[in-house]
């Protein structure tokens, strides 16, 4: 479904500023692979994503999707068939329309038929949105016609994410997307994200900064260092590592030790 072809991107090259954000970065997904990813800030894992979502385009390499080379693809074109949450919930949304308009702009961009983004949504869509919404077991299908600024930050990332599937992607990238939620509510959000993923076999790919989680969600553990993909875990391997054991594989790999104090904090006090 996903394949990183020796991608790399330098910002400000040739200056002080200058910085290999992504160094030669190859990967392939499966459909409905589902990969957790762990690393230290600044390590390549949110520039990764925008590389794939067309943020910026990449120096060298290239990026195929489902069989077609988006590389150089516009942004507005791969959001298409990209859904993309950040850690921060108030990004994804337009905080003075309201939840039914929210949703029918996601539904109406990615959809393929041609001038759609102009059209009405029927009184079928609006049902299918209320369904969907009622999913959530948040009270917001009562709630349609209210402007999303008025929704808690856990009920905006749980909208977004409902945005971000209404149409199935063909790839979900999560960027920390529960980190900034209260731990009732960020585990709300995770249990909605595993549902929906497994349910409609979505390939995806999902920074975190719990090794823990890393280990026990989906089915392979990327850990990135210095714009690279350092591990790549999975399958029985997988299945019997322990968080230590990442750390050591670490160690090994670029000899030294893993010093995130939020992520090994994070995993002391689980």
């Amino acid at each position: 479904m996903l394949e990183l072809i020796d991608i790399s991107k330098t910002f400000n090259p040739g200056t002080v500023n200058e910085k290999k954000a992504l160094d030669h970065v190859s990967l392939k997904m499966k459909e409905g692979d589902f990969a957790t990813i762990i690393g230290s800030n600044g390590a390549g894992k949110s520039t990764m994503f925008n590389a794939i979502c067309g943020t910026f385009y990449v120096d060298e390499g290239a990026i195929i999707l489902d069989g077609k080379d988006i590389t150089y693809e516009k942004e507005h074109r791969r959001s298409k068939y990209i859904g993309h949450l950040f850690q921060d919930p108030m990004k994804g949304t337009a905080p003075h329309m309201s939840i039914e308009e929210n949703l029918a702009l996601a539904y109406l961009r990615a959809s393929n038929a041609k001038g759609r983004i102009f059209s009405r949504i029927s009184k079928k869509e609006k049902e299918m949105f209320r369904e969907k919404l009622s999913l959530l077991d948040m009270g917001l299908e009562d709630r349609m016609k209210n402007p999303v600024g008025l929704l808690s930050g856990g009920q905006r990332q749980a909208l977004t994410l409902l945005m971000a599937t209404v149409v199935t992607p063909k790839i979900l990238l999560l960027d920390e997307h529960t980190a900034a939620l209260d731990p009732g509510t960020a585990e709300k959000v995770l249990n909605l994200t595993k549902t929906i993923v497994k349910e409609r076999n979505i390939t995806c790919l999902m920074i975190t900064h719990n090794m823990q989680s890393a280990l026990e969600l989906g089915n392979r553990t990327l850990m990135m260092d210095s714009g690279s993909i350092i591990l790549d875990i999975q399958g029985k391997e997988r299945e019997t590592m322990t968080v230590d054991d990442i750390l050591e594989k670490f160690k090994e790999g670029v000899g030294k030790r893993f010093d995130n104090d939020r992520i090994l904090l994070s995993n002391a006090e689980k």
